[in-house]
């Protein structure tokens, strides 16, 4: 499992929290909760052996993971803002008056729902989703074309079988070659630039730092 751990709390006080694994991760938490200066917004990443806590902190809400080193920046940081928007959604303001641990017993199953989901699903990992879509309409762009500069093919058959233009013939080729060359071109280049957005619109911020 990628995700092992997670919480919710506002400012130090933990409002709901989940572990998968027996570590020591709910006391480092609270560690990155007083670290954090609390009237910043911020995208954080602390590294602590082979994991890496991860905090996002928005108006004042905190939402943390522990998460593999294997699991990379972007699945976990989009758990959290899957988790902040769930918990905002779901409480509203009274996620600013609640008591320690208020939300525990309903949100901390939400918790291990997500966690799972964002460890063991393919489709949790929009990049990875969007690039097999993109490649999806890639292959149905070709195979369109290529019906097309079939039907040309067709037509040079009949055109071959007219002697006296065989001149004309030799250009159409020529042509239909440049023209599938080029519109093979400007597809992959098309869904290139649409891969760098989604690669740029999907990337968060994190920084690296090491716990005291």
């Amino acid at each position: 499992m990628a995700i092992l751990y997670a919480l919710v709390a506002r400012g130090s006080v933990v409002l709901a929290e989940f572990t998968a694994a027996s570590t020591n991760a709910s006391a480092i938490a609270r560690q990155i909760l007083e670290k954090i200066p609390g009237e910043n917004d911020s995208h954080v990443s602390y590294s602590q052996g082979r994991y890496i806590f991860h905090v996002k902190r928005t108006d004042g809400l905190t939402v943390l993971c522990m998460a593999d080193e294997s699991a990379g920046r972007r699945i976990p940081f989009a758990f959290l803002e899957d988790i902040h928007q769930r918990f905002v959604r779901t409480y509203g303001r009274a996620v600013f008056s609640a008591l320690p641990y208020g939300m525990n017993d309903e949100f901390s199953r939400v918790l291990s729902q997500q966690m799972e989901y964002y460890s063991s699903d393919p489709n949790a990992d929009r990049i990875n989703r969007l690039k097999g879509e993109m490649s999806q309409v890639r292959n149905v762009m070709i195979e369109n074309i290529d019906k097309v500069l079939e039907r040309g093919d067709r037509l040079e058959l009949l055109v071959d079988k007219t002697a006296n233009m065989q001149g004309n013939t030799f250009r159409f080729r020529k042509q239909t070659r440049r023209f599938r060359n080029t519109l093979a071109f400007f597809v992959n280049l098309l869904l290139e630039i649409e891969e760098f957005d989604c690669l740029k619109a999907s990337s968060l911020p994190a920084i690296n730092d090491q716990l005291n």
